[in-house]
């Protein structure tokens, strides 16, 4: 029985490359998105856009890293990592943020606990 629980523990969500999903998803464990999804992501840990995934649609997490591409506004509680590859078309709302040299984004940052945090209660609505 507790094998299980820690195969549960460390689950996490995938949508491989090739795979598109048109809706909106919600999570209470991480995902990683290596394909397309078009639809609103509400996830209560992390979220991994990789170099090949591509969202179109609000995300709202607790943290992000973001190697593809994401057409739309994040919601980030805590931290969000735009790697060298990352194109961001949207709103930024977080308390922190990484960025790598080579990264895109077009569109404004909020930071702070303050603005993050009503912002990504905004989004959930």
């Amino acid at each position: 029985m507790s094998r299980n629980n820690e195969v549960q523990a460390t689950a996490v969500n995938l949508v491989c490359d090739g795979t598109s999903i048109n809706g909106d998803i919600e999570a209470s464990r991480d995902i990683r998105i290596d394909g397309f999804v078009k639809g609103k992501i509400i996830v209560k840990g992390k979220v991994v856009v990789g170099p090949t995934g591509k969202v179109e649609g609000d995300i709202t997490c607790q943290t992000i890293d973001v190697s593809g591409r994401i057409e739309g506004n994040i919601y980030v509680s805590e931290l969000i990592s735009l790697k060298s590859s990352a194109l961001i078309l949207g709103n930024i709302n977080t308390a922190k943020i990484s960025v790598e040299p080579g990264a895109k984004f077009t569109g404004t940052c909020k930071m702070g606990n303050e603005a993050a945090v009503k912002d990504e209660k905004k989004a959930v609505k």
